[in-house]
């Protein structure tokens, strides 16, 4: 574990400063900042691709303590531009750990910062909403305050950004039922973490997962029982070429279902807008209400943009008839979608993430949804993926 602690300084782009020490890589990185109210399941956020180009706050005060371990990563490496933390564990401390936390984020060139008021800064971030910001280390956090500033504010925003194809596979792979293979699914991969064709995987799904720029052709060629569409960073409304892929699915009468990014390209592909929050929903905490079944559950959340749909009635579309079916209780946040065609169920969406490793666990459910909903596709007259 790295023990030398340089002074390092936090520059927000509305020019407010917090002054810390150097935690991982010493440096100077940029991007948008935004936190985290998650009290455990870091190294799974650091490896989540969704963080693509933020800087990640931790409301925990207390990070580190169970070090970096070779089994719970969601991708194969980290992906947050920069990292946050009020107290760093002084030594890892749990029978899983190969190594310690600041280790990591050193060897993959994390900069990072602690020893601030993590609170302070995130109640700014409450209050203004997120932003671009730096964190400087080193020589870096040396040089004069106006020129940190000013590589802040030139950093790209996240609004407009397209990042899918930055961080999804470049080259289509399988990943086998576990058992019997009962059904066959083409995944989008826009960011897609490890979780999530694992889960499939258990259920009897074999996984073919595609690049972000997949066509329906090439959607077509694995056969599929369903399709689904993965979490993933930046900005929907860039997400053009995806909506369309979407639209063609919906045609072909293939049953779908999207995770987080995968929940604003369906409302995307129907015709509803996108726009930014505020300053997001990130955290294992968040409760969500699952109109189909009324039932309130906790849920894990990584997103900075919503689908804006009306939470009320119904959309008459090209598609089907479309409902919001799950909201976010704090915020009244559009969590989730569902299209019926004929009063049968053919497409659902949601905002958060059922297949959260670090937990909460309340919407595995979904991916059982998933395959009702593929089952009774195969049965016309039955009624498509209801739960109890």
């Amino acid at each position: 574990m790295l023990t030398t602690r340089e002074p390092a300084v936090l520059v927000l782009e509305d020019g407010r400063t917090l002054t810390g020490r150097a935690y991982g890589r010493r440096g100077a990185t940029v991007g948008e900042a935004v936190f985290s109210t998650g009290m455990t399941g870091y190294q799974e956020t650091l490896t989540d691709p969704s963080y693509h180009r933020q800087v990640v706050v931790m409301t925990a005060p207390h990070v580190g303590n169970t070090g970096w371990n070779d089994e719970d990563d969601e991708s194969g490496r980290i992906w947050v531009a920069g990292y946050v933390v009020r107290d760093p564990a002084l030594r890892p401390s749990s029978w899983r750990s190969n190594r310690s936390l600041e280790d990591e984020l050193d060897a993959q060139g994390v900069v990072g910062i602690c020893d601030l008021d993590t609170r302070a800064l995130t109640r700014h971030l409450r209050e203004r909403g997120a932003m671009r910001v730096g964190i400087f280390s080193g020589e870096e956090a040396a040089l004069p305050a106006a020129e940190l500033l000013a590589r802040v504010t030139a950093a790209p925003e996240m609004s407009g950004a397209s990042l899918a194809a930055e961080v999804a596979t470049t080259e289509a792979y399988v990943v086998p039922a576990v058992g019997e293979r009962r059904f066959t699914v083409a995944a989008v991969d826009l960011g897609i973490k490890a979780m999530t064709p694992r889960m499939m995987a258990e259920r009897g799904i074999e996984v073919h997962v595609l690049p972000a720029t997949a066509t329906l052709e090439q959607v077509r060629e694995t056969a599929p029982d369903g399709v689904f569409f993965s979490n993933g960073p930046g900005d929907p409304a860039t997400a053009q070429v995806q909506a369309e892929l979407l639209q063609g699915v919906l045609r072909a009468g293939i049953p779908y279902f999207g995770i987080c990014f995968g929940n604003q390209i369906l409302g995307k592909a129907l015709g509803f807008g996108t726009y930014k929050l505020k300053y997001g929903h990130r955290g294992i905490n968040q409760p969500v209400m699952d109109r189909t079944t009324g039932k309130v559950e906790v849920t894990a959340h990584n997103h900075g943009f919503a689908v804006d749909a009306p939470l009320e009635g119904s959309t008459s579309t090209e598609f089907g008839q479309v409902t919001v079916s799950h909201v976010c209780l704090n915020d009244d946040v559009v969590e989730g979608l569902e299209v019926r065609r004929d009063q049968r169920l053919v497409a659902f969406s949601v905002q958060y993430h059922p297949e959260a490793a670090a937990g909460p666990h309340d919407a595995a459910y979904l991916f059982d949804r998933f395959i009702q909903l593929m089952e009774s596709a195969r049965t016309p007259g039955t009624t498509h993926g209801e739960v109890a």
